[in-house]
């Protein structure tokens, strides 16, 4: 899951026996669970990162357990390759150079992500910022502030470059006179725009050893030889299908990527930079796929027959919902043909003494109200009306499909080495897994296409410092310049000005918007009854929009 859930809505349900207790003909699949779990969360997937070569093993194992229980492909083919940009990564040309001294690449310095790739030189002298030079300029004031662990430098380091720019400067050398304890490094995931001039940053060591020490008077030779570039990367989705030439297809679905070893900043481990461990992610999903093979397994030998099942495992969930959202959009799934999806992610921790399952997307149509009263007495629901969640349902909610989403809630061991097979709860995930089943078995038996509404979008934090709103989800995996328009809330200002999915926003007032940057920068600068124009393009056509701004 790539995001912590903080508010549900709670609706009680007394529970009899505790989870431990199952029947015996339930000790085959919780033997299966966990046997697949082992595997996934083992130290020889590395912690499934998208990408890696752990991620593929994992997928030559949930191929071939779809061919065991004789489940075939999705339209003749298992795997669904999709490429992404995620952050950006230093080319390794990169190069400064300090009195004709080279710098050594990440020991003495390193780019900052937001630097353009540019190469320039000059004489500079501490604290003297002509226009068209190179500025050498001290990151901290004084030892408090290196020393603060409240202190955001990168931050304040991006608006100290863009503030040079503006100044005139030709690029931008930071350095660390203090030896600060938040130790800066490299954030290849920073969200920062990109600035026209080349940015970089000199280490404490380099600076006492090349800097400091410096006959300053006549002038610091320095040329930097900066580039940054995009992230690309490959996941890989999987897709079993049974067809039984319904009118309609249910999608069944669960993320198995997770962490790696947390190089992408997404772990909660305090010592995972150090000491480079691998998040295991038992529940975080090995817990949702091994749940997903064994649903699949029950669907095929139970012969359900009144609509097609299509069986997803996604990747690149962890860095954003981009497998899930790539199937989507490369596979056209039509919402005319999808009855609902079934979302299952971290399922293997359900509570002994709460019981407490949490459902997402009740309020995604009439008809999940009745499913929920089928829970029984093996759980607590925690009802989540809104489709827009922290994992992969999202994607299809948003492409107007109904969905439900089940999820045993986080815990201390949520996205850290910690969460391991041995801590799953067996028989609580069965019990879950065969109230999934009731749903799906109900929804076969009654085989409609279930209406669906739109929800009201739950806080998955606090307030919003803005006052003004435009009514809009953001695709945060857009990343071509302007902001994709990913979901239109029904009479919001953006709904009420004409704009739908799929437009990209490029101007908003006077702020060119070339991220989610610069979107919120434009938001933070209106009031609620403010009128101004955005700017769109929409199939290629540039196009303004009047808009009257509220909250």
């Amino acid at each position: 899951m790539c995001i912590r859930i903080s508010t549900f809505l709670l609706a009680a349900i007394v529970v009899s026996q505790p989870a431990s207790a199952f029947k015996k003909s339930e000790k085959k699949v919780a033997k299966q669970l966990k046997a697949d779990i082992s595997y996934l969360a083992s130290d020889a997937l590395e912690g499934r990162r998208t990408g890696t070569e752990g991620e593929h093993k994992a997928a030559d194992y949930i191929e071939n357990r779809y061919k065991e229980i004789k489940i075939g492909p999705y339209k003749n083919q298992y795997r669904y390759p999709f490429h992404f940009t995620y952050g950006r990564e230093i080319v390794a040309t990169s190069s400064v150079s300090i009195n004709n001294v080279k710098m050594v690449l990440n020991d003495d310095f390193f780019p900052l992500p937001f630097s353009a790739t540019k190469k320039v030189s000059g004489e500079v002298l501490p604290d003297v910022t002509e226009q068209g030079n190179i500025w050498l300029m001290p990151l901290f004031t004084d030892q408090d502030q290196a020393n603060d662990p409240h202190f955001d430098w990168e931050k304040n380091i991006y608006e100290m470059a863009r503030e040079a720019k503006k100044g005139g400067a030709s690029g931008v050398l930071f350095f660390d006179g203090f030896g600060s304890k938040s130790d800066p490094s490299y954030n290849k995931q920073s969200e920062s725009e990109t600035l026209d001039i080349p940015v970089a940053f000199l280490k404490h060591s380099a600076y006492e050893k090349y800097v400091k020490h410096t006959n300053i008077k006549t002038g610091i030779p320095i040329q930097l030889n900066i580039a940054v570039k995009k992230s690309d990367r490959t996941g890989t989705n999987l897709a079993a299908y049974v067809d039984n030439r319904a009118r309609y297809t249910v999608v069944i679905g669960a993320h198995y990527d997770h962490l790696g070893y947390g190089e992408d900043n997404n772990s909660l481990y305090a010592n995972a930079a150090k000491e480079h461990a691998i998040h295991h992610g038992a529940d975080d999903n090995a817990s949702g796929t091994a749940a997903l093979l064994e649903i699949a397994t029950w669907v095929k030998n139970n012969k359900l027959r009144n609509y097609n099942y299509l069986f997803l495992n996604f990747s690149g969930e962890e860095l954003g919902l981009y497998g899930s959202k790539a199937f989507v959009q490369d596979q056209k799934i039509d919402s005319a043909n999808i009855a609902y999806m079934l979302n299952l992610d971290m399922v293997g921790r359900l509570n002994d003494s709460t019981h407490a399952l949490s459902v997402g997307g009740v309020g995604t149509s009439p008809v999940w109200g009745d499913v929920i009263k089928m829970a029984g007495d093996d759980f607590k629901i925690i009802i989540d009306s809104s489709g827009v969640g922290p994992s992969d349902h999202t994607s299809f909610y948003n492409a107007g499909i109904p969905v439900l989403f089940f999820f045993t809630g986080t815990h201390k061991d949520y996205h850290k080495p910690s969460d391991v097979a041995d801590l799953i709860n067996y028989p609580g995930e069965v019990k879950v897994m065969k109230y999934a089943e009731s749903v799906i078995a109900k929804m076969d038996k009654e085989n409609v296409k279930p209406k669906y509404t739109v929800t009201k979008t739950t806080s998955t934090g606090g307030r919003s410092k803005f006052k003004v709103s435009l009514g809009i989800m953001p695709d945060y995996t857009y990343q071509d310049g302007g902001l994709r328009v990913d979901g239109v809330s029904d009479n919001r200002p953006a709904a009420k000005a004409g704009l739908k999915k799929g437009d990209i926003i490029t101007q908003l007032g006077d702020v060119t918007v070339q991220s989610m940057q610069s979107y919120m920068e434009a938001l933070g600068k209106f009031v609620p009854g403010d009128k101004t124009i955005v700017k769109i393009k929409r199939d290629g056509k540039e196009m303004s929009l009047p808009i009257e701004l509220y909250k």
